[in-house]
């Protein structure tokens, strides 16, 4: 009996090693696409953000106004490219952690924390919510949905320091 458990024990251990290490690469993909979003952003360059997309994108924001009333506004990826390629005088950082990653199939969702500065002024912050559909070419988001808050932000020390290098 006891040489059948160790065989098998050792099959068993190995498919999860080998499970976990797919989950890891997958995840990684995923955290690349959003990361890609970010550098684009910082880089002002619409062609790298715009390659992350997929052809049919949703955008919300929900916040809550100046009079206190929630709001969930729907953006347009074509506004949102507009604004990342016009000439601005400050940098873009969009600074994230917290991080979790879902992956089922072709589907993944990320969810994160983030901090948003333009140039050296802290600007808001919120949650991001990206669903990206694993297609022919990889990875692209189809859904993101962001909240923003303009004061309570607790933003950690590591990430005001990651900002404070940024270029």
């Amino acid at each position: 009996m006891r040489k059948i458990i160790i065989p098998v024990l050792f099959c068993f251990l190995l498919s999860y090693d080998i499970y976990a290490q797919n989950s890891n690469t997958e995840e990684k993909a995923v955290l690349d696409v959003v990361e890609q979003l970010f550098d684009g952003m910082r880089a002002a360059d619409s062609a790298m953000v715009h390659a992350v997309f997929y052809n049919k994108v949703e955008f919300y924001t929900a916040f809550t106004n100046k009079e206190g009333k929630r709001v969930l506004h729907e953006g347009a990826l074509q506004g949102f490219l507009d604004a990342v390629g016009s000439p601005h005088d400050v940098i873009w950082d969009e600074l994230i952690w917290d991080t979790e990653i879902r992956i089922d199939g072709n589907l993944a969702q990320v969810w994160t924390k983030y901090a948003f500065y333009a140039g050296d002024k802290f600007s808001h912050c919120g949650v991001d919510s990206f669903h990206l559909f694993k297609s022919e070419v990889g990875w692209k988001i189809f859904h993101l949905t962001d909240t923003r808050e303009w004061k309570n932000c607790n933003v950690p020390d590591d990430i005001k320091e990651k900002h404070k290098k940024n270029p």
